[in-house]
């Protein structure tokens, strides 16, 4: 986007992607939520952002996702689930009910409403995203669910012994190190609505979440890496607050961009966000007995790839180290409306490992 239109319109609402999967993406979407504009166009305060997309991965083939995916031939449903609880109205009353679990009954133990919610709607219209979009309309959410691809897809793992590893359960149980992610089919395609948020967004984030299971299995989806390049939007990525087992420890904060880069083969980001603000020692001691730590910034590193890297306290302190949704949101709202690092990088000087 030309920097004169950027100025002008920085007092437009703006149109924000969130791409991604798991705990992290509602965690941003709780966030971005408060500064979205009601469906309904009810709003006493005209609100930040005028659309919100959440793009997210449907490569789950384990507990209650894992067995509907099988059983109804459903992409698998529970990162939905929660993206959906995170931007709904009465998200109090609604997690209860969608995040409930059965634990007795011939068939229904470990499956969560939510989950079984979502099937049902599926089989009702006979389209899973469709379902997605009526399941919006029903919990009144403040933005637009898009699954990363309808098409029935296997991650495939190549591990650092030369091993190959199949399924997203699998994977994340290896004790190995994971060296290249892919998707089976290869050719999978993203939905046209999802390609069409990323052309007109100004805003696209990715993360956080799990380095390889969410965050480089949503860039695998065929055409979505190149749009994001295409894009004129500000492209941030937020990196997670701690290491995880089986995906990314020992890895510092440069190290996963490397890990992503590594996957586009192209630069995308412009921003990165890392928490570096201390997290307190009874998380630090929780997380430490699975050999997670905090993850560590190296600054001048991520800055070398072309990435303008961005400090602070975005960790809230609870019982799980989580990103601050408020705080979180109040960055990239603001990192939106300045645009683009002022001082262009060079792009023959960009390292992407």
């Amino acid at each position: 986007m030309h920097p004169l239109r950027r100025q002008n319109e920085k007092s437009r609402p703006l149109r924000v992607v969130a791409i991604g999967g798991g705990t992290g993406l509602s965690t941003l979407l709780r966030g971005m939520k408060r500064y979205t504009a009601h469906p309904s166009g009810e709003e006493i305060v005209p609100a930040e952002i005028s659309d919100l997309a959440a793009v997210v991965t449907v490569t789950d083939d384990g507990g209650s996702s894992g067995r509907l995916r099988k059983d109804l031939g459903i992409p698998p449903p529970g990162d939905i689930r929660n993206c959906l609880v995170a931007l709904s109205e009465d998200e109090a009353l609604l997690a209860k009910l969608f995040q409930y679990r059965f634990d007795s009954g011939e068939g229904l133990v470990g499956h969560s409403f939510g989950n079984l919610f979502l099937a049902a709607l599926s089989h009702l219209s006979n389209d899973f995203t469709l379902a997605v979009q009526q399941s919006s309309a029903i919990l009144a959410t403040r933005g637009h669910i898009y699954p990363s691809t309808t098409a029935d897809v296997q991650l495939v793992a190549s591990m650092d012994d030369g091993s190959e590893v199949r399924g997203e359960t699998r994977i994340t149980a290896s004790k190995r190190r994971i060296v290249e992610l892919r998707l089976e089919p290869q050719h999978a395609k993203p939905l046209p609505q999802t390609l069409q948020a990323i052309e007109q967004a100004d805003l696209i984030t990715l993360g956080p979440g799990s380095l390889f299971t969410s965050l480089i299995t949503s860039l695998l989806v065929r055409d979505v890496v190149e749009a994001i390049a295409r894009s004129s939007a500000v492209r941030v990525y937020v990196c997670n607050l701690m290491t995880q087992a089986n995906e990314s420890l020992d890895l510092t904060a440069a190290d996963h961009v490397s890990a992503i880069y590594r996957h586009s083969e192209i630069p995308i980001f412009d921003y990165a966000i890392v928490n570096t603000a201390p997290i307190a020692q009874n998380l630090r001691e929780k997380y430490a007995m699975e050999g997670q730590v905090p993850i560590v910034c190296d600054t001048q590193r991520i800055e070398d790839m072309g990435v303008r890297c961005i400090t602070g306290d975005f960790a809230a302190q609870g019982e799980m180290a989580r990103h601050a949704t408020d705080r979180l949101a109040i960055e990239l709202l603001r990192l939106a409306r300045i645009g683009r690092p002022a001082e262009a990088f060079d792009s023959d000087s960009i390292r992407l490992a």
